[in-house]
């Protein structure tokens, strides 16, 4: 049997391929982003006759060689960068939120940059389900207008972003629009061991790494929290405390906050629950921070229902068909629960704290119907999320 594998593997094609993207930082939602393209190019690839090799651009490239076990470089040294694209087969930008400016004026020329030296050295580019936006600078346009254009494959996470590139210049038709590539990431262990079920059957034999807190050793309905630093005033937080703590008093529930980028999300997280006041027959505890993606996809997969502002919160959280609410801070939040039919419970402008406590306890009480409305939806997302890279490989082979 060990031969006959070696020799399979001996029959694929090898494509060597640079990621470019923000890694390496221990952003739970863009490592997820990562681990799921790399999951992805794997499968896709084996189903076409193609063993990919990563090299991917890293912030840290010995804590993601280590957790990916993968081979990375430093992402800002560029005899690194140069020398990782010369020995490739092609670069892969993507996926999240790479191209906009509202982090900065660097972020847009860092990645074009990246992107138009892979296109010089005649290697062909890859956008995969990025999500492109906001833009406040105009003469920023031209840059991304021309990779774009000089990429081989383009594919956005949203018709939003579609829309924009369409504005900039690009064509429409050329433009594949897709689901954020967490949305196919699977539970450990669940491709091998043959789907969900058996998935979590391992997860719960094997504890799968995650605390013991985070088992069910509480009656309470478990509602998952993700929130972020968002206002400078913390105005946001201050409303999202108002309103968990009303429905911790109106109903016994346990609420389980998820940091999901460390270590701010685990302040902002504390600084919450401390605003909370009288829980009564209510508790509330914080999740211990960790950078596994998949290790967040199974905390997020015991919740009974979650409630986040992180993009990747509310991803997950539809990957497991777990009921879920939104707080926009960003048109991406209003963008992806547009897909599944939902609406944000509210903003970092307003959140009724009434309002709130209904939508939750609703979730609650009816998650089997939920489930069903929204399945048909998560299954096309899921299947639809593989697609850039079953594009890739094609175009690669």
């Amino acid at each position: 049997m060990g031969t006959a594998i070696q020799s399979d593997e001996a029959k694929l094609q090898i494509r060597r391929v640079v990621l470019s993207g923000y890694y390496g930082f221990r952003n739970s939602g863009d490592e997820a982003v990562l681990k799921s393209i790399l999951f992805a190019l794997a499968e896709e690839g084996a189903e076409q006759g193609i063993r990919f090799v990563p090299i991917v651009l890293s912030g840290d490239p010995e804590w993601t060689t280590a957790m990916y076990g993968v081979e990375a470089v430093h992402r800002m040294r560029l005899g690194e960068v140069l020398k990782a694209l010369r020995g490739s087969h092609g670069l892969i930008s993507g996926g999240g939120s790479l191209l906009q400016d509202a982090t900065g004026a660097k972020t847009i020329p860092y990645y074009t940059g990246v992107i138009k030296l892979a296109q010089l050295l005649g290697k062909p580019t890859f956008i995969y389900a990025q999500g492109i936006g906001p833009v406040n600078r105009r003469w920023m346009d031209p840059m991304i207008r021309g990779v774009m254009r000089r990429s081989a494959y383009v594919s956005v996470r949203d018709a939003e972003s579609a829309d924009l590139l369409g504005r900039m210049g690009i064509s429409r038709d050329r433009i594949d629009v897709v689901p954020d590539p967490v949305m196919a990431l699977p539970l450990a262990g669940e491709a091998a061991s043959g789907g969900r079920a058996a998935a979590a059957e391992l997860a719960a034999e094997a504890g799968a790494g995650a605390p013991a807190t985070a088992a069910g050793d509480s009656p309470l309905p478990l509602v998952g929290v993700s929130l972020r630093h968002w206002r400078k005033d913390g105005a946001d937080l201050a409303r999202a405390a108002a309103a968990l703590g009303a429905l911790a008093r109106s109903r016994a529930v346990r609420l389980r906050f998820l940091p999901f980028h460390t270590p701010s999300d685990a302040e902002a997280s504390r600084w919450v629950m401390e605003q909370l006041g009288d829980l009564g027959a209510s508790t509330a505890e914080i999740a211990e921070s960790n950078d596994d993606p998949q290790a967040m996809l199974l905390e997020v997969s015991r919740c009974d229902a979650l409630f986040g502002m992180r993009l990747h919160a509310l991803i997950y959280a539809a990957n497991q068909s777990v009921p879920l609410m939104g707080l926009s801070y960003d048109p991406k939040i209003d963008q992806f629960l547009n897909r599944l039919g939902l609406k944000a419970v509210g903003t970092t402008e307003s959140l009724n704290p009434k309002a709130f406590t209904t939508a939750m306890c609703s979730l609650l009480d009816d998650a089997a119907q939920w489930r069903k409305s929204h399945e048909s939806a998560i299954e096309r997302l899921k299947r639809e999320a593989r697609r850039p890279a079953k594009q890739i490989a094609s175009l690669l082979r």
